[in-house]
């Protein structure tokens, strides 16, 4: 039920969605989003108030990093208590990072968050945005029969689909569908009506306050494994200056190679207390490591099972860990607990 009193802010950081064509050069460009209304009309029609917040300067998405979402984080808490939900327009090629490093920085989120853009200018006659921004304005004003927001969650909201936000991966660059949770339900699917999915939707408790985290810590690495992989390219990752955690893509249910020399750069690593995480590099499915040998050879090492956390929310968790000044053992505790609802554990 859309609240005809609800207050939604909508901040733009950049990204397609705010570009126009230069009819000159053909290249996109930022137009000036404070005419967003003359650009999507159909926001006249909205039975509840928008105000808009602009980044500046305007972040293009592959130019995105922890200071930035620090920057999100400082927008919304400062502004949290003025409105009922948040909408953020974002580049598409992050969103799914962003979504799901902001997942970890509010604790006991009571407000919907949500992220969407546009795989074509919302200039353009064919552009999927405008669509993507009613809806998820309208998502983000949506209360249940209680009064509380149906959707007290960082999500990213693209062509109909509501995604967790840290359950999210960017997979396509050229259809609207740019999104997919590929191990987790829909949170709601957007059609004649909007139908939410409300028994997997996060509740927070209402009779506390949410809680703020500004702090990351970006000493993270990736380590994709694959056929032939050179030692030398190996140690370079697990050597580098103060790194603290490698996300360890490997292939399957958690399976690399066998060779001495690798497994024991990894028990190295392990004991000079890096943290090394084991996610799938398969879209679908889950780390198991107890299943076949060579994922009992990396548990061997030290190496914990991500279940089926996504690489990006793996490095936004680890980033978020480390930027609360856990220890390297508290860290591997908290990288196999679910903390919002970023992961599955059941490896049966």
């Amino acid at each position: 039920m859309i609240d005809v009193n609800a207050h939604v802010l909508l901040i733009y950081t950049g990204g397609t969605i705010g570009m126009i064509e230069n009819l000159e050069t053909g290249a996109l460009e930022p137009f000036n989003f404070s005419h967003l209304r003359s650009n999507v009309p159909e926001m006249k029609r909205l039975n509840f108030q928008v105000d808009t917040y602009i980044f500046d300067p305007l972040i293009d998405s592959s130019e995105i990093s922890p200071d930035k979402w620090r920057e999100m984080v400082e927008v919304v808490k400062s502004h949290y208590d003025d409105y009922d939900g948040f909408v953020i327009l974002h580049g598409t090629d992050t969103m799914s990072y962003t979504a799901s490093a902001l997942s970890f920085m509010f604790e006991n989120l009571t407000k919907p968050i949500i992220f969407t853009g546009s795989q074509l200018p919302i200039g353009k006659l064919r552009t999927d945005g405008k669509e993507n921004l009613i809806t998820a304005l309208e998502i983000a004003a949506d209360k249940d029969v209680d009064g509380h927001p149906v959707v007290p969650e960082v999500c990213i909201y693209f062509q109909n689909l509501l995604l967790r936000g840290n359950r999210t991966t960017k997979v396509n660059a050229e259809n609207f569908n740019a999104f997919t949770s590929a191990n987790f339900t829909n949170l709601a699917e957007a059609g004649v009506t909007i139908r939410y999915n409300t028994s997997v939707i996060l509740r927070p408790d209402y009779s506390k306050e949410v809680v703020f985290y500004e702090s990351f810590d970006d000493c993270i690495a990736v380590l994709k494994i694959f056929p032939g992989i050179p030692a030398g390219v190996v140690s370079a990752i697990l050597n580098v200056e103060n790194i603290k955690g490698v996300v360890l893509e490997t292939y399957g249910s958690g399976n690399a190679l066998t060779d001495e020399w690798f497994l024991s750069e990894l028990e190295k690593a392990v004991k000079r207390d890096i943290v090394i995480v084991n996610v799938t590099q398969c879209l679908y499915g889950l780390v198991a490591m107890h299943r076949y040998e060579p994922g009992q050879d990396l548990l061997k090492t030290g190496v914990i099972s991500g279940y089926d956390l996504t690489t990006e929310a793996a490095i936004a968790k680890l980033m978020y860990l480390f930027g609360l000044k856990k220890s390297p053992s508290e860290v591997r505790q908290l990288m196999q607990t679910p903390l919002r609802g970023e992961m599955n554990m059941d490896d049966d």
